[in-house]
């Protein structure tokens, strides 16, 4: 099913201007089956150049029903079918944004005919409504009202069904469609996940978590899984699902790290990434009595420290490792490749300084080795960074201790205040792999909402 489209409105911007009239046709690929158009009073201003160009006059919407007085049929006849507009994110933001307005989640598949028709009806010099539709010869009856332009992107979408009739096997109803999928699932716990940021978790029936995974929509995401399985394993996965959770993050990085330390904990079937555990090495860094900085490989299952950077097996630490000796000129030997006790190998054809037979001071060699660290790790560098929260009252954060990962959390600023101790207290541990490594240096050359917050630890030696 579907719902064809169209809204008028004061302006551009969802969050800055108001819908004026809205137009919605359910279409079932072939026929009209119900319809609701109507005026609304956007309690605000129509400007003289939006009359112009659609006809409404503040007059006109003098005494129309209010958006909060026609949302409970907007919310009934989209119910279970695909949003269908031409430039579908236009009208799909502004009536979401409408919703929010009334503390009401709205959200549905969405269809734009605009890029529908740039791929199945390719070679139009202008892909406006207008001049597609006049182009196809498709009349438009009231042209930049709700109703003329909804019923000629009725008329559109019908020859987009028509050039291709896979569009049509898109629109299945989605509730129809995961019954079919995922049989032993209550559609209603997918209609009530929100599209936040999180982590969600699907179970089977007797409580084990089958998959594990994060978005910044979880609702799409757990309906792209359940309406478009690639694989044979996907399909066996849903036939097996019967509940979902979640858990909400408010941050994209804390989504990260939650996801990646609860598939290693738990290990969960349909995981083919980050499942391994026990297997698992990583780097460490330590300086020796000589005073260089050496770097090693360990079994982080033989070991309570916390690794600079996971790797998945040995093989894979050994190649990251190499990579590193050959950009910064590490010497093997201090880098537990290389275990006789002459010179090594690079250093013999002078590829080395010489650190392996203190030709080079610690100093010197240091700086190298510590700049190979940062490249794979957070450096020994010791912060909270800072970033939101689950909420507008709440900001999110993860701790890091010498370029380790250890925890992450929530507080509220009003309470904290400028007393950062306060974030121990609800820290939640977490492991140092790679993943969560990866996403905190990318979240701090380019993230604009988060903040560090630097950790002096010769104040709070007990971090």
């Amino acid at each position: 099913m579907y719902t064809i489209v169209d809204i008028e409105t004061t302006g551009g911007s969802p969050q800055k201007h108001r819908i004026t009239e809205i137009a919605i046709y359910l279409f079932d690929g072939t026929n009209i089956i119900d319809e609701f158009v109507s005026l609304i009073n956007p309690e605000a201003y129509i400007p003289h150049y939006i009359t112009q160009l659609t006809g409404i006059t503040n007059e006109m919407v003098a005494n129309a029903p209010r958006f909060c007085d026609i949302a409970r049929r907007v919310v009934e006849i989209t119910d279970g079918a695909y949003f269908v507009a031409h430039n579908a994110q236009f009208d799909y933001r502004f009536i979401q944004t409408e919703f929010k307005r009334l503390g009401y989640n709205y959200s549905r598949d969405t269809l734009c005919t605009v890029k529908l028709s740039r791929k199945h009806l390719p070679g139009y010099s202008s892909y406006s409504l207008g001049n597609l539709c006049q182009a196809l010869g498709i009349e438009i009856n009231g042209r930049h009202r709700a109703a003329g332009d909804a019923l000629a992107t009725v008329k559109l979408f019908s020859r987009l069904i028509e050039v291709s009739p896979e569009i049509e096997s898109c629109g299945l109803n989605t509730i129809d469609n995961l019954i079919l999928l995922a049989p032993n699932l209550n559609p209603e716990r997918i209609m009530n996940i929100p599209e936040s940021v999180g982590v969600y978790f699907f179970y089977n029936d007797q409580g084990d978590v089958l998959y594990i995974g994060k978005s910044i929509n979880i609702r799409k995401r757990v309906l792209d899984h359940l309406k478009r399985p690639t694989t044979k394993k996907a399909n066996e996965m849903l036939a097996q699902v019967s509940d979902i959770d979640y858990v909400l993050t408010g941050s994209e990085l804390i989504a990260l790290i939650a996801e990646s330390d609860a598939i290693k904990d738990i290990l969960p079937k349909f995981n083919k990434r980050g499942r391994r555990k026990l297997s698992q090495v990583g780097l460490f860094a330590y300086t020796d009595t000589n005073g260089y900085l050496n770097i090693k490989i360990e079994n982080i299952s033989k070991t309570d420290e916390q690794p600079l950077s996971c790797m998945e097996n040995m093989e894979q630490a050994k190649d990251v490792l190499y990579r590193m000796v050959e950009d910064y000129g590490l010497c093997q030997k201090l880098c537990g490749l290389y275990s006789s006790s002459s010179p090594c190998f690079h250093c013999q054809i002078n590829l080395c300084k010489g650190a392996c037979i203190g030709a080079e001071s610690p100093r010197s060699y240091n700086i190298r080795s510590k700049a190979a660290l940062q490249s794979i790790g957070l450096g020994n560098k010791s912060f909270f960074l800072v970033d939101e929260g689950r909420n507008s009252d709440e900001k999110s954060f993860v701790k890091v201790i010498n370029g380790k990962i250890v925890g992450y959390g929530y507080f509220n600023p009003e309470y904290i205040g400028k007393s950062i101790d306060l974030l121990n207290e609800t820290i939640i541990p977490c492991g140092n792999y790679k993943e969560a490594i990866y996403a905190m240096r990318n979240n701090m050359a380019k993230s604009k909402t988060s903040k560090i917050i630097p950790i002096d630890l010769s104040i709070n030696p007990r971090d």
